[in-house]
């Protein structure tokens, strides 16, 4: 899986500079949902929800668009792309867990608000693989990270977790690809 080469907390920084209050997880989980979804306009679509046109012109909401920009072309290129995919846009291990489980938590609340507004067919049905999938990212958004203690089997789950949205969001796109190939 690729790495972005944008620092987390720089762009939580530019994110909170710009007046938007999600945090650098979840805005990523948005844009992985609109990709994964088969959104063709995701970064547009993407942008719309994150910035108003009122906005635009301050230099910190620029700074801002300009990192998440770049997000969204690594992103693009790792999801569409040969190989394993993307990496979730997530703080780096050396962060304190219940940071790190927050911020997962919040990517999968991105993730599930991504697909529900990029617009699928409203006679959509996923898998019941898939949909058992997004079952699972609906849970984790309910994830208890208050009662985390660090310990090494925390770690180990997380890290499990971690791999298991990946998966997820690779399931929506593969089944959204497949959709796509068979309506051409």
């Amino acid at each position: 899986m690729t790495e972005s080469s944008l620092n987390y907390e720089r762009v939580e920084r530019q994110l909170a500079s710009a007046d938007i209050e999600s945090s650098g997880a979840e805005v990523h989980g948005i844009l992985c949902g609109l990709i994964c979804a088969g959104r063709g306009d995701a970064e547009a679509r993407w942008f719309a929800e994150l910035f108003d046109e009122a906005t635009a012109a301050d230099l910190l909401v620029r700074e801002c668009a300009g990192s998440l920009k770049i997000l969204y072309d690594e992103t693009r290129v790792a999801v569409s792309g040969p190989g394993l995919g993307f990496t979730p846009f997530l703080p780096d291990d050396d962060q304190a867990l219940t940071l790190r489980a927050s911020a997962v938590a919040d990517w999968c609340q991105g993730f599930l608000y991504g697909v529900g507004v990029a617009g699928l067919p409203s006679d959509h049905q996923f898998s019941e693989e898939t949909q058992d999938a997004l079952n699972a990212l609906a849970e984790i958004t309910r994830m208890d990270v208050e009662h985390l203690q660090g310990a090494e089997e925390d770690e180990e789950a997380l890290m499990e977790i971690t791999e298991f949205i990946w998966v997820a969001a690779m399931l929506v796109h593969s089944e959204m690809v497949a959709d796509e190939s068979e309506r051409s």
